[in-house]
């Protein structure tokens, strides 16, 4: 039997990762393979951990915070999010957009249903059960207290992940008082909130040029 021509693998993944991409050919994507596609720089369809860095990097996020926030995400969703007949190359940690939704951990708030898709009612009862000072906003505390009463105890990777997603978003998104607000909130859903935070940055680097 011949063996395959020295350039097959590479080719095969080429298609592969061409195939991720078209991901964003004309499909609407799901409100968390929106929130995800922020990290995706090159738009591959695929979240390598530099990309994921950078991404944190951009919205705010210190030096120290977006190394072992990569190595979070990465570590975490990677192995979960790899498509049926896709050989993730080894050792690159890679998360694919498109199947993001398998990467979905439990003790959470179950805003996103298993498809990705955006829960209106799960949504409202965040503010329902858990803004006892203001009715659109959260404080730390409140924030602590829902994050407690999703705890899963068998399931300590979807505590830890929901921590830190929540307390991420908490310093990067309070306000001058302390509170999260809800549409801050809603707009972590569809990833339009990393967006912002993008351009608030920018703009205060180039604030600081002129001064």
């Amino acid at each position: 039997m011949g063996s395959k021509p020295a350039g097959a693998a590479g080719s095969q993944q080429q298609v592969k990762e061409e195939s991720m991409a078209d991901l964003y050919s004309g499909h609407e994507l799901t409100p968390l393979q929106k929130h995800a596609a922020f990290f995706d720089t090159n738009r591959d369809g695929i979240i390598y951990p530099s990309e994921t860095y950078r991404g944190l990097r951009a919205i705010g996020c210190g030096v120290l915070v977006s190394a072992a926030g990569t190595v979070f995400i990465n570590g975490f969703l990677a192995s979960k999010t790899v498509p049926a007949n896709v050989k993730p190359p080894a050792f690159k940690f890679p998360i694919y957009v498109k199947t993001i939704q398998q990467g979905k951990h439990g003790s959470d708030t179950d805003v996103y249903d298993t498809q990705g898709r955006f829960v209106p009612e799960k949504f409202e009862e965040i503010f329902k059960k858990h803004a006892h000072t203001r009715p659109d906003a959260l404080t730390d505390k409140e924030l602590g207290e829902m994050l407690k009463a999703n705890r899963d105890p068998k399931d300590f990777s979807g505590r830890v992940g929901a921590f830190v997603e929540w307390k991420l978003l908490y310093a990067l998104c309070k306000d001058k008082e302390g509170f999260l607000h809800k549409e801050t909130v809603k707009a972590v859903y569809d990833g339009s909130v990393f967006e912002k935070l993008e351009r608030e940055k920018k703009e205060a680097k180039e604030f600081a040029k002129k001064k």
